[in-house]
C-alpha cells in the first residue's frame, strides 16, 4: 500500500534525519562561526597591542623633539648677553654704534641657531608691538604681520607668562606667508625690570620633521597618524586641508589609569576602525593612529571559507547518516505501519519478515503474536455463536412454563370471588354491634375528655414545681460561688500581708543606712575643707538611698490600699449572699403548696378512673359478641388472603419470568448482530 506524501514527512525516519541534519549543520555552524568571531577578537587584541607600543615609541619621539626647542627657548630666556642686547635696542637713548653691534649680534645668534638644525624653517624674536621694524628674525624667512587671528594667538603667549605655548600646524606657517607647514612654539622673553625689552620667541618648525618622525610609524595598510588637541581638532595630519578640523574619531581627553589605550570606533562611512593613541607629556596634545578592522582581519577571514567547507562537509556526512537512520529505522516502521493497517481491515494472515534482534525485531515478532491471539479470539467467536443457539432452546422452555401459570391464575381468581360473597354477609352482622359499640366509646370518650383536663392541670403543676426547682439550684449554686469568692479573697488579703512584711524589712534597714552615710558625709565634709567635693560621691548615694526608701513606702501605700479594697468586697459579697438565702426558703415554701395542690388533683383524678372502669365492663360484653362475628370474617379473609398471595406470588413469577425473556432476547439479539459484523470483517 502506497504511503500519502504528507504522511512520509511525518514519519519516525523523516523526523529523525532532520533533527540529525540540523543538529550537525548548527554545531558546525555555530563552532566555525564562534572561531571566526574569537580569532577576529585575538587578532584586533595583538594588533592593538602592538600598535599601542608603536603609538607609545613615536610619542616619546615627539615629546623628545619637543623637549629640545623647549629647552632651547629657556636658553634665550636665561642668556645674560641676549637680554642685555634687547635692553640696549629697546632703549631709546641708546647710542646708534651700540645699537646696530646688539642688533647685529641678536641676529647673528638666531641665524646660528637655525643654521645648525635643518628642522627648523625659522626663528625669531617679535616685538610686543607686532612691528615688522622692532623685531628680529633669522634670515630666509617672511615678515610680521598683525593681522587678527595672529593677534589673537600672541595672547596665548601673554596668557602662558613665560611659559611655552605649542600652536598646530598650520599650511602656511604662524604668520600664513610660507608655502609650506609648519608647527610654531612660542615664548615671552620675560624682563621683569626693563618690560619695554620683553620679546616674543617664536621657533617655527617645518611640517615635514613631524612627517620624518612619523614615517616609520604604520597602523595597517591604509592606516592614518593624527596629532589632535584637547578639543578633538586636527593638530597635524596626512591632509593639510584637515588642519584646525573636528576629527570625526577622537579619543577620551583622560584615559583611566591602566586602561588600554586603544578602541575601536567607526568612521565618517561607517567602517570600523581600530583605534590607538597617547597623550604627549611636552604638548597637551594626543598622537592617535587608526586603520580599517578589515586590515588585520582579512587572514581570519579564511577561517570563514573554511567554516563554509566543514558545514557542507558536515551536511553531506548528516545525509548520508540519515539516509542510513530511514533505512535501518524509517523503513522497517513503514512496512510495520502498512501490515497493521491490513489487519485494521480483518487480514488475520499478515506476518512480518523481521530478522534483526534489536527493538524493531522484537517489535515484529510481537506483531506475530498479536495476529496470532486475534485468530484464536475469532475462533472463540464462533463458539460463541453456537452456544447462542443453545440459549434460543432455553428460551422455548421458558414459554411453555409461563402459559402453565397463566392457567393456574385464573383457576385461583375464582375461589377469591366465591369467597368475597360471604364475607360480605357476615359484614352486616359486624356493623350492628359496631353500632352499639360506637355508644359506649362515645362515653368513654367524654370520660377521658376530663382525666385529660385533669392530667393537664397536674402536668402545669408539676411544671410550676420544677421551674421552682430550677431557681432553687441556681440560688444554691450562687451561694457556693459567692463562697468561694470570699475564701479567694481571703487567700490574696493573706498574701498581702506577707508582702507588706518583706517590704518593710529592706526599708528599716535602708533607712539606717542613709542615716549613717548622712553622718559620715558631714563628718568628712567638715575635715576636708575644700578638699571635701570628694564626698559629693557619698552625698548622691545618700540622695539615691532616700528615693529608694521612699519608692518602697509608696508601694506599701499602695498594697495597703489594694488590702483595704479587698477586704470591703469581701463584706459586700457577704452582704449580698443573706438576701439570697432569704429568697431560697421562700421557693421552698412555695414549692411545699404546690405539691399540695398536686395531691388534691391526683385524688380527684382517682374518681374519674373509678368511672372510666364500669364503661369499659359494659363495653368488653359486646367487644365479646363482635369478636365471636369477627372470628368468622377472620377466617374467611384468612383464606381469601391464601388465595391472594398464592395469586400475586404466581403474577410476580410470570412478570419476573417475562422480563428475562425479553432482557435475555435482546441481548441475544445484539449479540448476534455483532458476532455476525466481527465474523464479516475477518478471515483468518
Amino acid at each position: 500500500m502506497k504511503q500519502p506524501r504528507n504522511s512520509r514527512f511525518r514519519s519516525v525516519g523523516m523526523k529523525l534525519f532532520v533533527i540529525l541534519f540540523c543538529t550537525i549543520v548548527l554545531l558546525s555552524s555555530v563552532l566555525g562561526l564562534t572561531s571566526y568571531y574569537a580569532a577576529k577578537g585575538i587578532i584586533t587584541d595583538q594588533v592593538a597591542a602592538a600598535s599601542s607600543q608603536s603609538i607609545v615609541q613615536a610619542a616619546d619621539k615627539l615629546d623628545f623633539l619637543f623637549a629640545e626647542y623647549e629647552a632651547l627657548s629657556r636658553q634665550f630666556a636665561v642668556d645674560s648677553i641676549l637680554k642685555a642686547d634687547m635692553e640696549t635696542v629697546s632703549r631709546p637713548g641708546a647710542a646708534t654704534v651700540a645699537k646696530v653691534d646688539a642688533e647685529d649680534r641678536i641676529r647673528r645668534k638666531l641665524d646660528s641657531v637655525k643654521g645648525s638644525d635643518g628642522r627648523l624653517l625659522g626663528i625669531r624674536l617679535v616685538s610686543k608691538s607686532l612691528v615688522d621694524a622692532e623685531s628680529y628674525k633669522s634670515t630666509g624667512i617672511s615678515s610680521v604681520r598683525s593681522a587678527e587671528g595672529i593677534q589673537a594667538r600672541v595672547k596665548q603667549l601673554d596668557a602662558a607668562k613665560g611659559n611655552p605655548v605649542w600652536f598646530p600646524v598650520r599650511a602656511k606657517g604662524f604668520f600664513d606667508m610660507y608655502d609650506q607647514s609648519s608647527l610654531t612654539m612660542g615664548r615671552l622673553l620675560r624682563n621683569m625690570q626693563h618690560p619695554e625689552a620683553e620679546y616674543y620667541m617664536l621657533i617655527e618648525i617645518k611640517g615635514q620633521a613631524l612627517t620624518d618622525i612619523l614615517s616609520n610609524l604604520h597602523i595597517g595598510l591604509t592606516g592614518e597618524i593624527r596629532i589632535l588637541d584637547p578639543d578633538g581638532n586636527i593638530v597635524y595630519g596626512a591632509d593639510n586641508k584637515l588642519l584646525g578640523e573636528p576629527s570625526y574619531i577622537h579619543p577620551a581627553a583622560e584615559p583611566a589609569e591602566g586602561e588600554r589605550q586603544s578602541f575601536t570606533a567607526s568612521n565618517e562611512q561607517g567602517t570600523s576602525q581600530l583605534v590607538v593613541y597617547q597623550p604627549l607629556d611636552t604638548a597637551k596634545w594626543t598622537l592617535m593612529g587608526y586603520a580599517p578592522v578589515s586590515d588585520f582581519t582579512k587572514s581570519a577571514d579564511r577561517l570563514l571559507y573554511i567554516t563554509l567547507s566543514v558545514v557542507l562537509a558536515a551536511a553531506v556526512i548528516a545525509l548520508v547518516i540519515g539516509y542510513v537512520l530511514v533505512r535501518l529505522i524509517g523503513r522497517p516502521l513503514g512496512k510495520l505501519a502498512g501490515l497493521m493497517e491490513e489487519g485494521e481491515q480483518g487480514n488475520l494472515q499478515v506476518r512480518t519478515h523481521f530478522k534483526g534482534q534489536d527493538e524493531i525485531g522484537r517489535l515484529g515478532h510481537s506483531f506475530n503474536k498479536m495476529m496470532e491471539q486475534i485468530s484464536l479470539l475469532a475462533g472463540q467467536s464462533s463458539r460463541s455463536a453456537a452456544q447462542v443457539l443453545a440459549t434460543s432452546e432455553q428460551l422455548v422452555n421458558a414459554s411453555s412454563v409461563t402459559s402453565t401459570h397463566a392457567r393456574e391464575v385464573a383457576a385461583a381468581t375464582g375461589e377469591i370471588a366465591h369467597g368475597a360473597a360471604s364475607l360480605a354477609l357476615e359484614a352486616e352482622s359486624s356493623n350492628r354491634n359496631v353500632e352499639r359499640m360506637n355508644l359506649q366509646i362515645t362515653e368513654v370518650k367524654e370520660i377521658n375528655s376530663a382525666m385529660d383536663a385533669s392530667a393537664e392541670k397536674v402536668i402545669a403543676v408539676s411544671d410550676q414545681g420544677a421551674e421552682l426547682m430550677k431557681t432553687l439550684v441556681a440560688q444554691s449554686e450562687s451561694t457556693v460561688q459567692m463562697m468561694e469568692l470570699i475564701q479567694e479573697n481571703s487567700m490574696k488579703l493573706r498574701e498581702s500581708a506577707h508582702l507588706i512584711r518583706s517590704i518593710l524589712t529592706p526599708m528599716i534597714a535602708v533607712n539606717k543606712q542613709t542615716n549613717i552615710l548622712a553622718l559620715n558625709a558631714s563628718i568628712e565634709a567638715v575635715r576636708a575643707g575644700a578638699a571635701g567635693r570628694g564626698f559629693v560621691v557619698i552625698a548622691n548615694e545618700i540622695r539615691g538611698l532616700a528615693d529608694e526608701s521612699n519608692q518602697s513606702i509608696a508601694m506599701v501605700s499602695k498594697i495597703t490600699e489594694e488590702i483595704s479594697s479587698r477586704i470591703e468586697n469581701t463584706v459586700q459579697v457577704v452582704g449580698d449572699t443573706a438576701p439570697l438565702f432569704r429568697e431560697q426558703i421562700s421557693s421552698v415554701r412555695e414549692s411545699s403548696s404546690i405539691f399540695e395542690g398536686v395531691r388534691a388533683e391526683m385524688e380527684q383524678f382517682i374518681g374519674y378512673l373509678n368511672e372510666s372502669s364500669a364503661s369499659i365492663t359494659e363495653l368488653m360484653e359486646y367487644q365479646h359478641r363482635l369478636g365471636e362475628s369477627m372470628a368468622s370474617v377472620h377466617a374467611v379473609v384468612q383464606q381469601t388472603s391464601a388465595s391472594t398471595e398464592e395469586v400475586a406470588s404466581m403474577s410476580s413469577q410470570q412478570f419476573t419470568v417475562s422480563e428475562e425473556l425479553v432482557a435475555l432476547s435482546g441481548k441475544l439479539e445484539k449479540l448476534a448482530e455483532e458476532l455476525k459484523q466481527s465474523l464479516v470483517s475477518f478471515h483468518g
